[in-house]
């Protein structure tokens, strides 16, 4: 008996070690399959960890960052959870520095466990650069993305600019606990605090998915009826706080802005159901990161501070025929 129980053990083990090894190798391309003749290894691996993968907003970040794996003969894995989850963030970045792969890429979403969780990783002589959102109490290499105090500052004057008279602004962001999104509340209120007409009356999080911007906003309006502007501090709170306005017949009489230049808010900007928006530039980010993640470990020297433009557009801006380009908008 105790002879079964040895084996049946052993083949458990192996079975649990063969899974690992597989969803290894899946997950972080660790292996190529059997090379045809014109194959070329690549030169490194990297992974890009999302804060949530097929966000519209992430797979601008992963087309970028793509285009320049391929332009540098980097093989790239793109991950991240369904939605945004911090637990399983960790556990990806975890995994792939398990891996061992060349360099990770990833945000700092959250200034108590990131700088740890970054700083394990660099020990191991992986280099961890940020995107997005930074964490600058960590190791990590640099940061790409974003000013976003500025970027929040920005919104924060655009409001000031067009707007006249008594504003009691509610602001919808994407979570309380990331980094970025606290820095653009922040920026935002730092603009109107010198001006006596502009108050904010509330502060909700949406989960950076449009349903619960659109929840938080209906729930605002109730208890704040005289609520008549809205600040979204992530790419889809506009559109949620939009669709909400026009299902109660209010989005002529409410200011609303919001972030990124996702081709749906580009619409509501053209139908003038969006004032105004800031842009960023994810395709530039994460073509940007993979740059700088190969100068890293070739030696070169980089800065630590990599800021990609921001602007803030509004319908005016879009007067001429725009096109939506992998870095953010253009005008032809």
């Amino acid at each position: 008996m105790a002879r079964w129980i040895y084996v049946i053990g052993g083949l458990l083990v192996t079975v649990t070690f063969s899974f690992f090894l597989f969803y290894s190798v899946r997950a972080f391309n660790l292996t190529p399959d059997r090379p045809s003749a014109s194959y070329k290894a690549p030169d490194y691996r990297f992974v890009l960890v999302t804060e949530e993968v097929d966000n519209d907003y992430w797979r601008l970040v992963e087309k970028g960052a793509r285009a320049a794996a391929e332009k540098y003969n980097v093989s790239l894995q793109y991950t991240g959870p369904k939605q945004a989850n911090l637990d399983e963030h960790i556990k990806m970045i975890e995994m792939a520095a398990a891996s061992k792969v060349d360099g990770i890429i990833a945000q700092g979403l959250n200034q108590e466990v990131s700088p740890a969780l970054i700083n394990r990783v660099s020990e191991k002589g992986i280099p961890f650069l940020t995107v997005d959102t930074d964490a600058p109490e960590s190791k990590r290499v640099a940061y790409v993305g974003t000013d976003n105090y500025y970027a929040g500052f920005l919104a924060g004057q655009a409001l000031l600019k067009d707007t006249e008279g008594e504003v009691k602004v509610g602001i919808i962001t994407g979570r309380f606990d990331s980094a970025n999104q606290k820095l653009r509340v922040e920026g935002f209120k730092d603009a109107i605090k010198g001006s006596d007409r502009v108050n904010v009356v509330a502060i909700d999080e949406s989960q950076i998915t449009r349903i619960q911007a659109a929840e938080k906003t209906y729930e605002m309006i109730k208890d704040y009826p005289d609520v008549n502007a809205f600040y979204g501090t992530s790419a889809l709170d506009a559109i949620g706080i939009v669709q909400v306005l026009e299902s109660i017949g209010m989005s002529d009489r409410v200011y609303v802005i919001g972030f990124d230049v996702l081709p749906e808010t580009l619409q509501l900007l053209k139908d003038g159901k969006l004032e105004a928006t800031v842009e960023q530039k994810p395709y530039e980010m994460g073509y940007d990161a993979v740059e700088l993640m190969i100068q890293v470990l070739e030696g070169e020297k980089v800065s630590t501070y990599h800021h990609t433009m921001t602007d803030v557009v509004r319908q005016k801006d879009l007067t001429q025929t725009e096109t939506m380009t992998p870095g953010g908008m253009k005008q032809q």
